[in-house]
């Protein structure tokens, strides 16, 4: 291909909306352009790169025993109600309505249709197990789409679901996948890690996320460079120790606290309650119904495991009004220990398991209670995990420090179990003839995503460094004359006939443009490898190799092709 027959707009400066490098990079390079807020359309390098990408995962879905299917975007919403999703998922859904004014879902994954399918065609444990997967267009109703591809209304995803007889081969389907996933990432240049993960709207009970470490990451993850332990922040879990007991002294005792209504004014002159020492006092609206939370005062609570632990389908923080109503006093005056009503769901943190001598709200405003046992004067329904861990917290696997880190997710796989199998009437005849339904698991990648993640770990202060795995081309020719009848132009006319027959990607940069013009964009497309071919070196019979990240190399014209197979061989060009 040569330049002028194709359509590289690069840009000198990004667009005044674009946060982070490798959106930036992906406008800059014109890899992509703006439609509108989340939307976006591919370029013709950009579209190049995606199918190299769509093209790794393919053969690796394949070779870990995957079908691919394509399933319609357009979804009827009535199998959405069926497996309850249509109120869960609501806040993404895209919806459209036909003629007849029948509703619709534009699809943001795909479930329900693949559930509906195997529950109208697998009918034998003989045909199991299966595995679909697509790649196709999805559709999420992000209120707030950023970071370009990163969060998007619209966007490619590839989505597989396994199908076994028993839990035991759904583990070993999910094993395949989790393995297929870690050669994608690996082959498309990524450093990526799997952590431990929550599964959200999705369900199930065994996750993993793949992340991609970067500082404009939208995940936090805690991980522990000594045993290798890592889960997502809104998973993770550390050793750290319950609150230290303490000798269950006199009875409770109620004090003013005029004005105080934060941890850190209690903890100050002259209350001096330390935070560690308090208990934190919650109000939340979980599925409707108003649930009270406690955690330690130097604690935060981690929603995503509120939702987790108590099996809630959504949570908000309460509002004043509904909170008076319920204990008789503001935030910064509620506890747990006086004026509770009788029915109320009481949810402790593990963390304050057995503690005592703590100090929490009188449900006065104004006032606080000390002397507090947790046992013996607050009645908790459960105990749970719901803090969010700190670094330096102890591993939970081997107690060495934990360490958190921001990333960006890639990948998700996860175990389903029987959930939808179970909703949507999907049963297959076992080897005693009973009806079972199948076990599931459904798997994810990010693939407009996964390519900016490759940008946005790679690229330096001149623009994009491609894998050469995922670049658009492997190749630019850039010859500093482009006149037909130069010496310039016409061995770069040899040599992409030539490197093009060998099978090499090359793309001959045949515009009239000042040398900097040419390298600088060359730079900024981030081709993993360049070939010079100016005056200067043809006049001692060489052209100039320049791997993108690595150091210009004279090489003799006649050496000029093998030089290139063996650098796009090695597969890196620094």
């Amino acid at each position: 291909m040569k330049w002028t027959h194709t359509l590289i707009p690069t840009l000198r400066e990004a667009p005044a909306d674009a946060e982070i490098i490798s959106h930036k990079l992906l406008l800059r390079a014109g890899l992509i352009r703006k439609l509108a807020g989340g939307v976006y359309t591919f370029l013709p390098l950009g579209l190049r790169a995606l199918r190299k990408v769509e093209q790794i995962i393919r053969e690796e879905m394949d070779r870990a025993g995957a079908n691919e299917v394509l399933m319609p975007a357009l979804q009827p919403k009535e199998i959405w109600e069926q497996s309850g999703r249509a109120e869960t998922a609501s806040n993404v859904l895209f919806r459209v309505k036909d003629g007849a004014n029948r509703e619709w879902f534009l699809s943001p994954t795909a479930e329900e249709v693949i559930t509906t399918l195997a529950a109208n065609e697998i009918n034998s444990y003989r045909q199991l197990p299966k595995n679909f997967y697509q790649i196709s267009l999805k559709f999420r109703d992000e209120i707030r789409p950023r970071f370009g591809l990163m969060r998007a209304k619209e966007f490619i995803m590839k989505d597989a679901y396994s199908f076994d007889a028993t839990d035991e081969g759904a583990m070993a389907s999910y094993k395949k996948m989790y393995d297929a996933y870690t050669r994608i990432f690996a082959r498309c240049g990524l450093k990526a890690f799997p952590v431990e993960a929550d599964t959200g709207v999705i369900g199930g009970n065994y996750s993993h996320e793949f992340m991609v470490p970067a500082e404009t990451g939208e995940n936090e993850v805690a991980f522990c460079e000594a045993c290798g332990y890592a889960a997502n922040l809104e998973k993770a879990t550390s050793g750290i120790p319950k609150t230290a007991a303490r000798e269950i002294g006199a009875a409770i005792e109620k004090f003013a606290t005029p004005g105080v209504v934060t941890i850190e004014a209690l903890s100050k002159e002259p209350y001096k309650v330390p935070a560690n020492r308090q208990i934190k006092t919650l109000i939340y609206i979980a599925d409707s119904q108003p649930v009270i939370i406690l955690i330690r005062g130097d604690d935060q609570l981690n929603e995503t495991k509120l939702l987790a632990k108590t099996g809630a389908v959504a949570a908000r923080p309460a509002t004043v009004e509904e909170i008076v109503p319920l204990l008789g006093a503001k935030p910064g005056s509620l506890g747990a220990v006086l004026n509770v009503p009788a029915d109320a769901k009481v949810f402790a943190d593990e963390r304050l398991r057995g503690a005592n001598d703590m100090t929490t709200g009188a449900n006065e405003d104004g006032f606080h209670l000390k002397n507090v046992s947790i046992e013996r004067d607050i009645k908790v329904t459960a105990w749970f995990d719901l803090r969010t861990v700190s670094a330096g917290e102890p591993c939970v696997k081997c107690a060495q420090p934990l360490k958190i880190r921001r990333a960006i997710e890639v990948g998700h796989v996860f175990k389903l179990g029987t959930k939808y199998s179970e909703k949507l009437n999907a049963t297959f005849l076992d080897a005693d003839g009973s009806r079972q339904p199948p076990v599931m698991g459904c798997y994810g990648i990010g693939v407009t995503r996964t390519l900016q993640a490759i940008i946005e770990q790679g690229n330096d202060k001149d623009g994009v460094i491609w894998p050469l795995s995922v670049a658009p081309y492997q190749v630019c020719l850039t010859p500093l004359a482009v006149a037909p009848e130069s010496a310039a132009m016409q061995l770069a006319e040899k040599l992409y006939a030539e490197l093009t027959a060998k099978g090499v990607e090359v793309l001959l940069d045949d515009r009239d443009e000042r040398p900097g013009v040419k390298f600088k964009d060359s730079e900024l497309v981030g081709f993993p490898i360049r070939i010079g071919i100016g005056e200067k070196s043809l006049a001692k019979g060489e052209v100039e190799i320049k791997p993108r990240n690595g150091v210009l190399q004279p090489v003799k014209i006649d050496e000029a092709v093998d030089a290139v197979l063996k650098l796009v061989a090695a597969g890196a060009a620094g």
